[in-house]
């Protein structure tokens, strides 16, 4: 996960206000209530580990991240935590020992997606829950990015926006789930909102070089990148103003 060697705070402000969002729908959707043991699989700086732990304890939460500066940031946060650096492909965890094993924005960027959900699904008791969520990129559902790269393909045609990622297509999670063994799979979607106050408030964060879109932006020349700018301005409204964000959402039950 190169595109994530960032600090915490430079995601944060990126990402982390709409994540912030989406995680606790999330861990709602994929029915965490109190009394379980949860995974956090590519925790990230620990949003949806924050959530898990105020539903569960700290001490009924583990976590992964293979970005040391994440995994450090979700082990500061959360020390009562089982918060672990390595990869979704390769969980150091044994077989059966979570109620749930969610990943929230993160399938898209396993090095092996269908991999990863499998050990989600192998570290998960019979009877428990894998879920996972991810933008909506090839509909346009993340509004915040499908204005971003509307002006990046504007001005670079033929741009990275046509990379192809699992998990950002309807029934894309759903696959993994059920390539992986899970059985019950309930495929949908999730839509969060966030306010932003000005344009600068949604124009600053792609500066930072986080993630596809910060990073296809910082290989611009600055003729580029004001160009890119000024098209984003003019495809939002008059600030403040609120963009919604949709996320594909499937969960499955392990069997047994």
């Amino acid at each position: 996960m190169g595109l994530f060697d960032t600090s915490a705070d430079k995601y944060d402000r990126f990402m982390g206000r709409y994540s912030s969002k989406l995680a606790p729908a999330l861990a709602d959707a994929a029915g965490v209530t109190a009394g379980m043991r949860a995974l956090d699989v590519g925790c990230g700086p620990g949003v949806l580990t924050s959530v898990l732990s105020a539903t569960l304890g700290e001490d009924h939460v583990a976590a992964i991240d293979p970005a040391e500066k994440f995994f450090e940031e979700c082990r500061r946060l959360h020390p009562g935590a089982d918060v672990r650096r390595g990869d979704a492909e390769e969980l150091p965890w044994a077989d059966d020992e979570f109620d749930a094993a969610l990943a929230c924005l993160v399938v898209a960027f396993m090095s092996d997606a269908d991999a990863g959900t499998r050990e989600m699904a192998r570290v998960t008791k019979p009877g428990g829950t894998v879920a996972a969520c991810m933008w909506d990129l090839a509909g346009g559902g993340m509004t915040m990015l499908k204005i971003f790269w509307e002006a990046y393909e504007a001005v670079a045609p033929g741009s990275k926006r046509a990379e192809r990622r699992v998990g950002t297509r309807p029934g894309d999670i759903a696959g993994l789930l059920s390539r992986a063994g899970c059985e019950d799979i309930l495929d949908g979607s999730l839509t969060v909102s966030v306010d932003h106050e000005t344009f600068d408030d949604f124009w600053t964060p792609f500066t930072l070089g986080v993630g596809p879109a910060g990073s296809a932006l910082t290989e611009m020349s600055e003729e580029d990148q004001t160009s890119i700018k000024e098209k984003c301005r003019a495809a939002l409204p008059e600030a403040p103003f609120s963009l919604d964000a949709t996320a594909w959402f499937a969960r499955g039950t392990v069997p047994g």
